[in-house]
């Protein structure tokens, strides 16, 4: 698959970049994106909460009426659920939410999400830009120029770029990450998608897909 290469200033280049069949032209499977969506959220809960069950709420363990002859129920413990201020039965306690899933069904979930962006022409390859210093002013004006500044965006870099970074960490509607990074939550989570030219490369070689020639 070809898909023109964009320039900073919204225009097209004279180059065109080869999205590999492999990797942006499967067909999507819906239920390991499923998953793999799942395992993302799951991993990123604390799984912090708690709730105090009978024995340890801070009450007297004094019964609380007599057995018999009040013409009510039988009461040994203002600890009881029954109570206000009582323990709570089978209340939620700390616990791990993450699980494991295979490394073959994550690749497979990424290259699903991949090419469902791209049957939908979502992706967006730009020539290799960086920022002298951070500038959200400038990350605004190329995103106006590729029309996507009132949309979900997620730029995907082939490396590191603090400044980049930088300018696009005020922004709501806009997620910097490197193509290592890249995740199936992040890709289904964006309206579009769009590569700097040296991260198609990188994505090409996450995915075991030798180094494709410009045209």
């Amino acid at each position: 698959m070809e898909i023109a290469l964009y320039k900073i200033d919204g225009s097209e280049s004279s180059k065109k970049i080869t999205l590999d069949d492999s990797v942006f032209g499967i067909e999507p499977n819906e239920h390991v994106m499923y998953l793999d969506v799942k395992q993302y959220l799951a991993n990123k809960r604390q799984g912090t909460h708690k709730a105090k069950q009978r024995a340890e709420v801070s009450y007297s363990t004094k019964k609380i009426i007599r057995q018999k002859g009040t013409g009510g129920a039988r009461h040994g413990s203002i600890k009881s659920p029954i109570f206000v201020g009582g323990g709570r039965v089978f209340g939620p306690v700390p616990r791990d939410y993450s699980f494991k899933l295979n490394k073959k069904i994550k690749s497979l979930a990424r290259r699903s999400a991949l090419s469902d962006k791209a049957k939908g022409n979502a992706i967006i390859v730009v020539e290799d830009f960086s920022f002298e210093a951070p500038k959200t002013k400038k990350f605004l004006e190329i995103s106006s120029n590729l029309n996507i500044s009132d949309k979900k965006l997620l730029l995907v870099l082939a490396e590191s770029n603090n400044n980049v970074y930088l300018s696009s960490r005020n922004l709501p509607k806009t997620k910097v990450v490197i193509a290592s990074d890249l995740t199936t939550y992040d890709i289904l989570n964006a309206s579009n998608l769009v590569f700097l030219e040296g991260a198609i490369d990188k994505i090409h070689s996450l995915f075991g897909v030798s180094k494709q020639e410009k045209v």
